[in-house]
C-alpha cells in the first residue's frame, strides 16, 4: 500500500518561505514521476511541480521562479522549497505522481501566507 506523508507546512508572512516535504513508501518512487499539488478552498487541485526522474522540472505559470521541486531517490522524499510566498499561495499541499493517482492521496500540509 502506497503511503505519502506530507509536512512543513505551517503561517508565514507574505515573502517568507517553507520547505514541504513528502515521505513516499509502498512505492517503486526512484522510477516516478513525481509532483506537488495543492487545492485551495472553493478551487480545484492543481499541478504546481513535477519533477522527472531525470530531475526535470516543471511548474505552474503562478509559481515559476520563485517554488523549486526537487527529490532524493535515496530517502524517497521529495521537497518543495517556496519562497517569496504570496497570500493566494494559501493552500493545502499534496504530493503525489504525476500523473497522480487517485488511490495516492494523503492528508496533505496546510499553507497559511498572511500578515
Amino acid at each position: 500500500q502506497v503511503h505519502l506523508v506530507e509536512s512543513g507546512g505551517g503561517l508565514v508572512q507574505p515573502g517568507g518561505s517553507l520547505r514541504l516535504s513528502c515521505a513516499a513508501s509502498g512505492m517503486a518512487f526512484s522510477i516516478n514521476v513525481m509532483g506537488w499539488y495543492r487545492q485551495a478552498p472553493g478551487k480545484q487541485r492543481e499541478l504546481v511541480a513535477r519533477i522527472r526522474v531525470s530531475g526535470d522540472t516543471l511548474y505552474a505559470d503562478s509559481v515559476k521562479g520563485r517554488f523549486t521541486i526537487s527529490r532524493d531517490n535515496a530517502k524517497n522524499t521529495v521537497y518543495l522549497q517556496m519562497n517569496s510566498l504570496k497570500p493566494e499561495d494559501t493552500a493545502v499541499y499534496y504530493c503525489n505522481r504525476f500523473p497522480f493517482n487517485t488511490d495516492y492521496w494523503g492528508q496533505g500540509t496546510q499553507v497559511t501566507v498572511s500578515s
